[in-house]
């Protein structure tokens, strides 16, 4: 079990996939939790490629009902019951899409032998104490969310310190995670000098919606934007009309919110033979754009 946070693009394209990009999923890996958001078509023969095993999902995020984010599941579903998965999946989704959940598991006959947690969310809704996500509404014609992953700012104890001093770690370190002096061998040590601050770190997700007021609120200071750039700039009236996102707009949202990297997904096949365009079209606005290839991953 790791303290950094692995995110695997799964699938980075749109509605129609291409050869290259697969239907939007994305696995975001952190200790013992492995959180999915969207589950596109393919998103099983994903984690093979990229030599994940799905029964370590421990949560599914839906961001909308649209067939190219959602179609994926009956199969994961019910692969994870052949395969023995034994937790509770938790799934959460918009609300009002709770009932077209269990209508997908009717129509498909799938009856899961682990127990299965459906919610239908909006704002703060599952903390660890360690991390939380939230949810917030969206524009896309039919009930939506962008969902946040935030690690929450914490205070470590730096070993270094520790074992230039001589302090072994256990229990006597207690007072240290209480944010108290230290006592040990009859010598006192600053709280201060043995720990350091670990900033909060965020990263969100908006998969598709058209542009709204609550986008650039929600994503604020992102360490990593994953957003749809359905279209370039020079389509965007075809965006207006499809609720989605171009690319300068996904920009300007980054740059606004003070977000530190941006990484362009739910890619149109029809810029297959020209990403640099799309590329280019962000980065004019946004330097730290970036456009990920499927089953590529980032650590933070």
């Amino acid at each position: 079990m790791t303290d950094k946070i692995i995110i695997t693009f799964l699938g980075t394209g749109d509605s129609v996939p291409s050869r290259s990009r697969n239907h939007p999923a994305f696995l975001m890996t952190y200790k013992g939790e492995n959180i999915l958001v969207d589950c596109g078509e393919g998103t099983q023969r994903q984690f093979r490629k990229a030599g994940l095993n799905p029964c370590k999902i421990t949560r599914i995020l839906i961001t909308h009902w649209h067939a190219d984010h959602i179609l994926g599941i009956p199969g994961m579903l019910k692969t994870l019951g052949l395969s023995g998965y034994n937790q509770i999946l938790h799934i959460y989704c918009p609300k009002g899409t709770k009932i077209l959940i269990e209508q997908l598991l009717n129509l498909f006959k799938i009856k899961t032998e682990y127990p299965l947690e459906i919610k239908e969310v909006k704002g703060k809704f599952f903390d660890t104490g360690d991390f939380y996500l939230e949810a917030e509404s969206m524009t896309h014609g039919i009930p939506c969310n962008a969902y946040s992953f935030i690690k929450k700012e914490r205070i470590r104890i730096d070993k270094k310190i520790l074992e230039k001093l001589g302090i072994p770690e256990g229990p006597h370190l207690k007072e240290l995670k209480e944010r108290k002096n230290l006592t040990y061998n009859g010598k006192s040590y600053s709280f201060k000098k043995l720990t350091y601050q670990e900033k909060p770190l965020k990263v969100s997700f908006i998969l598709d919606t058209s542009l709204n007021d609550r986008i650039i609120p929600f994503v604020m200071n992102s360490d990593i934007l994953i957003s749809e750039s359905t279209f370039t700039s020079d389509l965007e009236k075809k965006a207006e009309e499809y609720k989605h996102l171009t690319v300068s707009q996904v920009a300007g949202i980054a740059k606004k919110a003070k977000v530190k990297r941006l990484f362009l997904v739910h890619i149109s096949q029809r810029f297959s033979k020209d990403l640099k365009r799309v590329l280019e079209d962000s980065k004019r606005i946004f330097n730290s754009s970036y456009l990920p290839k499927d089953l590529e991953k980032i650590e933070l």
